[in-house]
């Protein structure tokens, strides 16, 4: 086994003592092992000589570590420690080799096949390491007639179907906001790591792992998957509606857009009485949720034309006392200013560097976010 570069342990955090070797580049590999930092694994990024290729995904651009690196790169790399190595070299690649040897847990996201020729594959670091969880990131994963093409996070989402369901009905496809296809690889991924890693612990075995883009956006299809898989029919793209509730969407006030989500019928009850549409209580077009839906477009223009003569936070606030679900469309400035965000603390600073919590609280354990993304090559190879 090899020795482990020298790392504190993260005791108190739920994966202290983890050892997790990052041969990932770009984002779904990445996000995946920052999770595992984020949960007290030490992770150990491997990069080549030329680095991640976020690096230079700019601008913008951070100042840190003595480098100038892409805010991308940093959004996906925290909590790691970096080394350099080049797998054409012979005294890299065995160095590599003998970490993989002394690792818990080997990330990748080469095309299927690619670490074969660098005795980095599974079957190949399996013998000298049977408890190894080897988990594999590609685009359409280590089979199929697509396994070979390379993955990228824009043509699953068109793929996927992702892009046929977002938009406005009348509008192009839309992509989402952010690379949906390849964080929720990286958080399936990292399920799947730590569901190996405790079947490990019931048969001393490790396992490979194969996980791709297309299989993790169409497991997120969800309730809409079901609506095609039940009907037979493609579902259409809605805009802000909801295929199966009503209301539910985007509603004007005096002075800006608000979401409300009164998602039941006894919710729904209680928007019309604070609109002071008692009148409407036993009309059987707004009884039930499925004549709601029936009927949509009459109930969003009932409820735009209420709204309309609200301000913003009078509505907002009327429904958080009347316990209607509602909320504002925050920019991302307002985002980071909400008080609740605030309580939280999802927004942090670690070293100079601004980064984002991950999400688990934890009632006897912390998250081991210690330190920033590490700059190319800053922790030793030699050993």
């Amino acid at each position: 086994m090899a020795d482990w570069l020298e790392n504190p342990r993260n005791e108190n955090s739920p994966l202290a003592g983890l050892k997790v070797l990052e041969l990932a580049r770009v984002l779904a590999g990445p996000w995946a092992g920052q999770i595992l930092a984020d949960l007290g694994a030490d992770v150990i990024k491997v990069e080549s000589p030329e680095g991640d290729n976020t690096r230079i995904w700019g601008p913008p651009w951070v100042e840190h570590g003595g480098e100038t690196t892409s805010a991308y790169y940093h959004a996906c790399n925290r909590g790691k420690r970096g080394i350099v190595a080049d797998f054409r070299d012979e005294a890299d690649l065995a160095r590599v080799a003998e970490l993989a040897a002394g690792a818990d847990v080997v990330l990748e996201n080469f095309k299927p096949g690619g670490l074969a020729k660098f005795g980095l594959d599974y079957e190949t670091l399996a013998k000298a390491n049977p408890a190894l969880v080897y988990c594999s990131i590609t685009g359409f994963g280590q089979d199929g007639p697509r396994r070979n093409e390379p993955g990228y996070d824009f043509v699953v989402q068109a793929m996927s179907g992702f892009m046929a369901l977002t938009g406005e009905p009348d509008g192009d496809p839309m992509k989402m906001g952010v690379s949906i296809s390849d964080l929720s690889c990286g958080l399936w991924a990292a399920n799947a790591v730590q569901a190996a890693l405790l079947m490990r612990y019931r048969t001393g075995k490790g396992q490979w792992i194969d996980m791709s883009l297309l299989d993790s956006s169409v497991a997120l299809l969800a309730n809409q998957a079901m609506s095609y898989l039940t009907t037979g029919e493609n579902p259409p793209r809605m805009g802000n509606a909801h295929a199966q509730v009503s209301a539910y969407g985007v509603f004007p006030t005096s002075d800006g857009k608000v979401v409300l989500a009164p998602a039941n019928d006894a919710l729904f009850r209680k928007l019309l009485t604070l609109l002071e549409r008692t009148d409407l209580l036993e009309d059987e077009r707004y009884a039930t949720n499925a004549s709601r839906v029936a009927n949509r477009a009459e109930v969003d223009g009932m409820i735009a034309e209420a709204t309309s003569s609200w301000s913003r936070e009078a509505l907002l606030d009327a429904c958080a006392k009347a316990g209607i679900p509602a909320g504002p469309i925050n920019e991302l400035d307002e985002v980071f200013a909400d008080p609740q965000v605030k309580a939280r603390g999802l927004q942090l600073d670690i070293d100079g560097m601004p980064s984002v919590r991950s999400p688990f609280v934890f009632s006897d354990a912390e998250l081991a976010i210690r330190k920033a993304s590490p700059a190319k090559g800053q922790d030793d190879l030699s050993g």
